[in-house]
C-alpha cells in the first residue's frame, strides 16, 4: 500500500482472536445477534451451565473461517475445521 507521503507501507492486518477464547455472553452476542442463530436456547438458560459455553462455541465453529474473520475471530488451531 501507498501512503499519501509516497512512501510504501505494509498493510497491517488486526490479529485474529481464537473462538475458545470468548467468554458465554460474547458468543452469544455473536451468534445470536450478528450471525442470526435463532434456534439457541436463551442467554438466561446456559450462561451458568456447564456445556453452554461448549454448545455456542460449537455453534460458531459450523460458521467459515471467512465469516469468522469478519468478526475478528479464527478458529483455534487444535480444533479441526468445518467444510466451507
Amino acid at each position: 500500500m501507498v501512503s499519501s507521503d509516497g512512501l510504501e507501507r505494509e498493510e497491517v492486518q488486526p490479529a485474529l482472536i481464537p473462538v475458545v477464547e470468548l467468554g458465554v455472553e460474547e458468543a452469544y452476542h455473536l451468534a445470536h445477534d450478528v450471525f442470526q442463530m435463532a434456534d439457541l436456547p436463551p442467554l438466561e438458560a446456559i450462561e451458568f451451565e456447564d456445556w453452554g459455553r461448549d454448545f455456542l462455541l460449537s455453534r460458531l465453529l459450523t460458521l467459515t473461517d471467512a465469516q469468522l474473520a469478519s468478526t475478528g475471530l479464527m478458529r483455534d488451531d487444535r480444533i479441526p475445521r468445518s467444510h466451507e
